[in-house]
């Protein structure tokens, strides 16, 4: 029995015509890349990897259990997937997979030519237009060129080193913590892309919420998830900022209500309306020409202020330990 293709009539998208990835890409993103390539060792276990799995490797790794989408393989997602390339006005075509996964996630991988991996529970929990969110969100990830730091960073993290004997002798844990913290700041930027090329910021926004706490929508809220976004952003003094942090050190992906948080940010700040009136970098000399001091500067500013709340919490903290040790001695 084959699946059918026709969906619903849909409203017109547009087409952003030669849109560059520095539009969308969160600085925090491009300043992790910078300090990603800095780290001793780094260059030499990319350049191992590649050199030693290479391109059909990586394909024979990710796809050997995997459907590739087409006309009759998945013809629904098949004709989502064209909309998102057209609004995205990317010439090119990733090959694109579903995989018998029942955990909802995606992802793009691959060296020389990414492809991008959807798991068949996304398929099972999100609509058309959310599954248009996702679908961007990974071409986002090849558009910036994600997929091979991305790749590197799952071989790292999944295949053990036996496998990996020609990474024997490097020091892999501050290439792994720098690997994470880049890709965690990578979702930023891809879930920005993931909204341009679905159009809706209703359903970009619902995909975080349907990830972290499922599909059936009758039972919760967006509001409610945005408002708990806000409380867990303002919450709590030294000790949760810590607990915040360390939270995070061993995951691929930022948690699901700050990327919530992030992308109405963004939304609210007018960047999403402003690229839909036109107002975006192209392709070519123009996102060539910018200047890496500006990304940087950008970055600074987004690191200061996560710092800043650390630090005000622990100078607060102290100040507060200092006056109870002070009282004490007063009532002595």
């Amino acid at each position: 029995m084959t699946e059918s293709t026709s969906l619903p009539a849909a409203r017109p998208r547009r087409i952003l015509t030669q849109i560059a990835p520095v539009t969308w890409e969160h600085p925090a993103d491009r300043a992790a890349l910078q300090s990603l390539r800095s780290v001793p060792g780094f260059d030499e276990v990319v350049k191992k990897i590649y050199g030693f799995i290479g391109e059909r490797g990586v394909r024979l790794i990710f796809q050997a259990d995997a459907v590739r989408v087409g006309p009759t393989q998945f013809p629904r997602l098949n004709q989502l997937y064209t909309e998102v390339l057209t609004s995205m006005d990317w010439p090119e075509r990733p090959e694109l997979f579903v995989s018998q996964t029942p955990f909802a996630n995606a992802g793009a991988f691959g060296m020389d030519k990414p492809f991008i991996v959807i798991n068949s529970g996304t398929l099972k929990l999100l609509d058309d237009d959310e599954l248009r969110n996702v679908l961007g969100h990974e071409l986002g990830h090849v558009m910036s060129g994600h997929a091979l730091y991305h790749t590197i960073l799952v071989l790292i993290l999944n295949v053990s080193l036996g496998a990996l004997p020609f990474l024997a002798g490097i020091a892999l844990l501050p290439i792994q913590l720098a690997l994470l913290e880049w890709f965690r700041k990578s979702e930023l930027s891809s879930d920005r892309a993931g909204l341009l090329a679905c159009q809706d910021a209703t359903a970009s926004l619902r995909v975080n919420l349907k990830f972290a706490g499922g599909g059936d929508m009758s039972q919760m809220d967006l509001n409610a998830f945005l408002e708990q976004a806000r409380e867990y952003e303002a919450a709590g003094g030294a000790l949760d900022r810590i607990f915040k942090i360390l939270g995070v050190l061993g995951r691929t992906h930022p948690f699901n209500t700050v990327r919530a948080a992030e992308l109405q940010r963004w939304i609210e700040a007018g960047h999403y309306d402003r690229v839909l009136r036109g107002e975006y970098t192209r392709r070519g000399p123009e996102a060539e020409a910018r200047p890496v001091d500006q990304d940087i500067d950008e970055a600074r500013e987004h690191y200061m202020k996560e710092a800043k709340a650390v630090v005000d919490d622990m100078v607060d903290t102290a100040k507060r330990a200092a006056q109870a040790f002070s009282d004490a001695f007063k009532k002595k």
